[in-house]
């Protein structure tokens, strides 16, 4: 068996001079690698006056001299640190009753080892050497263990030549497991290798745990097959599969999301008449749920119920975890009071994944009383509890509710972390209180909480909003000074704002920063600058844009032709915005309903109604769902030249083929049909559809249709119809008394005044011609 044919990795050096015999610390670093740094490893290494050179009393070593090998242990055992156990150990030496035994040396180790004190530790086994004590394979289970902590991987290695050549140990089975294991662990997959190709060298004969660290190995190297593999060699080897090899393979493919993978193994395990363990059930279970069939693993759970399977706490975190993902809360509560009744009390884990459902499908209240559960049973909520309920309330605009949570959490000890900052941040730029935010940024700043990006991120984002692009930029300086990355994201940002109040010249010039701060323009950066371009009329920069865009190997999107399409119909050059649009399809671009929109807007500002009407007509035939947008320049083409007939044809065919009408195309219609000349009772009938549907008429339309009216003295139908209009504007009953007052006694001059200065006063006059 050779694992280095299985496991797919770069070509590795092994470390030179493999068969020399070398102390730990005497240990050489492959060629090239990185210097680990000293203060890792020597943070806490006793100073020189602990070491064995320079000579150590019995002060504070309440120990009589006739100590017993036992005494020694304990008190070695009770101290806390390092050097006085050393001191411990060169007292006790010399006196005259003094026994080295194997427990004493290896606690001293194992102190040393704790805090990274090699030198020290190297002494130790130096002395151990020339002890009388006979020492095992578990002692030097302590180094590889040691070394393994500070992520000095190359010296466990070492530690195996220490073994043999210093100590005159021969690795085992169990030594080879325990440091491959160590080396899986650490994702040290190159050094796997290396080890266990010597454990084959040396004729150290692999065992089970041996092929499942290395299936594990190669599952966390997400090699599936392989791994496979290698569990079919063990009966090569006289080695039948455990339940640890097939659970494992279970894992390793449930982490590459083939659920139905794992089952698989799992079928070849009940094949193999391999008992099951409730680790094995419950790595299914969380492969279930971690592809949101929860309602499968709930089955599965039954049925393994009945093969005895005994529900644990990991079980029923996972469910409960699983449940809540799915937007499945009330069930996930139903399972946390059966996991109660089974004995089992809730973790942090099972609280946090039910607050956490709730929060996400809105139920902050029911939140906060898990959270009050949760307290009264002893369980301390940590950050990521108190952070989600304060960001649910922060985007219900519950800003004052999550502030007092905040403090409430400072009050018990949990400090607010940068997460819990962000969204106190982020809700208070939502509600407008900008100014609040900026003093909980300085606030967090001076509590020793660092901003991230996302932070200056909102605030900058708030900034160009309101147009203070000085202050963002203020804050971008800030960010620099602190130290905090800046992102795409924030440079978009900036451009966005700076395009939006035509501050073209500023956001070319933060645009030219990404490239000197080495932050990669993506192609919101360039859509976001051509549309700034493109809608200040420098088309040509803009187009020139786009070909830098090119060279940077990003492709223009619908959003891109979009924007310089728009400024060609502005300025109603057609045959430029035709060629934009045959452009786009020939590099692979499909136009969207806005580019379509677009076009019809600009075919009809340029006269082009038929022209309009025919391509609105292509785009139906082609199956695609146009919306008001692309509708309503044609229909305000066809109602300005009379054609009023074909226009409400038009308006219905809208209704049954495309979005329902907006806002505009009511508007637009009303007046078409108030000012063509048409049946006045067809704008009557139209103005109370309109209404119904929650749809107010413009002011100055409606007085057409009421002189009309009163021409033809329906003032009853007009009266009528100012009502409806009155109820579906929710005019205030002193505002409608006194509308209908001034109808009753026939002055509606001030009865029409009267209604339209309250209807403006809802909703100001824009015009749509």
């Amino acid at each position: 068996m050779a694992f280095t044919s299985y496991l797919k990795c770069y070509p590795w050096a092994p470390p030179q001079n493999m068969n020399r015999p070398l102390l730990p610390h005497q240990i050489p670093k492959p060629e090239n690698a990185a210097p680990f740094p000293l203060s890792r490893i020597y943070a806490k290494q006793p100073p020189p006056a602990l070491s064995f050179a320079v000579s150590s009393g019995t002060a504070g070593i309440p120990l009589s001299p006739d100590f017993t090998p036992k005494q020694l242990l304990d008190r070695v055992r009770s101290v806390e640190d390092e050097a006085t156990a050393l001191r411990l150990l060169r007292w006790a030496k010399k006196q005259p009753n003094f026994v080295p035994t194997l427990p004493i040396y290896e606690e001293i180790l194992q102190k040393l080892g704790n805090v990274g004190s090699f030198d020290s530790l190297s002494q130790v086994l130096d002395d151990m050497k020339h002890s009388e004590v006979t020492v095992s394979e578990g002692t030097f289970f302590i180094l590889i263990n040691c070394y393994a902590k500070f992520e000095l991987y190359n010296e466990a290695v070492g530690v195996l030549h220490v073994m043999e050549k210093e100590f005159g140990v021969r690795p085992g089975t169990h030594t080879y497991n325990f440091l491959l294991n160590v080396l899986v662990d650490g994702n040290k997959l190159v050094l796997v290798e290396t080890v266990h190709s010597k454990m084959l060298s040396d004729g150290v004969k692999p065992d089970v745990s041996t092929f499942n660290i290395l299936i594990k190995a190669l599952c966390k190297a997400h090699q599936i097959r392989p791994a496979i593999l290698l569990m079919e060699e063990m009966a090569n080897y006289g080695l039948a599969p455990d339940e640890k090899t097939f659970t494992t393979l279970m894992q390793g493919y449930i982490e590459e999301g083939n659920l139905g993978g794992a089952l698989r193994v799992r079928e070849q395990m009940v094949a193999a008449q391999c008992a099951w363990s409730n680790v094995t059930i419950n790595v299914l279970i969380n492969g279930f749920c971690k592809e949101g069939r929860v309602e499968e693993a709930l089955i599965f759970v039954q049925e393994m119920a009945n093969e005895g399977f005994c529900p644990d706490k990991f079980t029923f975190n996972t469910l409960i975890s699983g449940l809540c993902k799915v937007g499945h809360v009330n069930h996930a509560l139903e399972i946390l009071d059966l996991m109660l009744q089974e004995g089992f009390d809730p973790d942090l884990f099972t609280y946090n994944a039910v607050i956490s459902g709730l929060c996400k499908t809105g139920e902050v209240k029911e939140a906060m009383e898990v959270l009050s559960q949760m307290l009264s049973r002893g369980c301390t909520p940590n950050a990521v509890t108190y952070n989600a309920i304060i960001n649910t309330l922060c985007k219900d605009n519950q800003v004052q509710e999550a502030t007092d949570l905040a403090r409430f959490l400072t009050s018990k000890g949990v400090l607010p972390d940068v997460s819990t900052f962000n969204s106190l941040i982020q809700g208070l730029c939502l509600t407008s209180n900008f100014s609040i935010a900026m003093d909980l940024f300085f606030e967090m700043k001076t509590k020793g909480c660092k901003p991230d990006e996302f932070t200056y991120n909102i605030l900058i984002d708030c900034l160009c909003t309101k147009g203070k692009l000085d202050e963002a930029l203020r804050l971008l300086k800030d960010m620099e000074s602190s130290g905090c990355a800046r992102s795409v994201i924030t440079y978009n940002t900036l451009i966005d704002g700076f395009c939006k109040i035509k501050k073209i010249e500023e956001a070319e010039e933060i645009f030219d920063q990404m490239e000197v701060q080495g932050v990669s323009r993506n192609l919101v950066t360039y859509n976001t600058l051509i549309d700034g371009l493109s809608k200040c009329k420098r088309v040509d920069e803009a187009a020139q844009l786009m070909d830098q865009m090119l060279m940077e190997g990003l492709k223009p999107d619908k959003f891109t032709y979009n924007s310089l399409l728009s400024y060609f119909c502005r300025t109603g050059d057609i045959k430029k915005a035709a060629d934009i649009v045959q452009t786009m399809t020939t590099n692979g671009c499909e136009p969207d309903v806005v580019t379509y929109g677009t076009l019809i807007q600009g075919l009809c500002k340029a006269g082009r109604t038929e022209i309009a009407s025919r391509l609105l007509r292509s785009i139906q035939m082609k199956g695609m769902v146009l919306t008001p947008r692309a509708y309503n320049p044609v229909l305000q083409a066809l109602f300005k030249r009379k054609r009023i007939k074909e226009a409400m044809r038009l308006f219905r065919e809208m209704e049954e083929k495309s979005e329902s009408p907006d806002a505009v195309s009511y508007k637009i219609a009303f007046r078409g049909l108030c000012c063509g000349g048409g049946p006045i009772a067809e704008a009557v009938d139209f103005a109370v559809e309109m209404t119904e549907r929650g749809y107010i008429p413009e002011t100055s339309t409606f007085y057409m249709l009421a002189e009309g009216l009163c021409a033809l003295d329906m003032e009853e139908t007009l009266v009528s119809l100012v009502e409806k209009v009155m109820v579906k504007a929710r005019f205030s009953d002193n505002e409608a008394a006194m509308v209908m007052g001034f109808l009753r006694i026939r002055k509606f001059e001030d009865g029409l005044a009267s209604f339209g200065r309250v209807l403006n006063s809802q909703n100001p006059q824009k015009g749509y011609w």
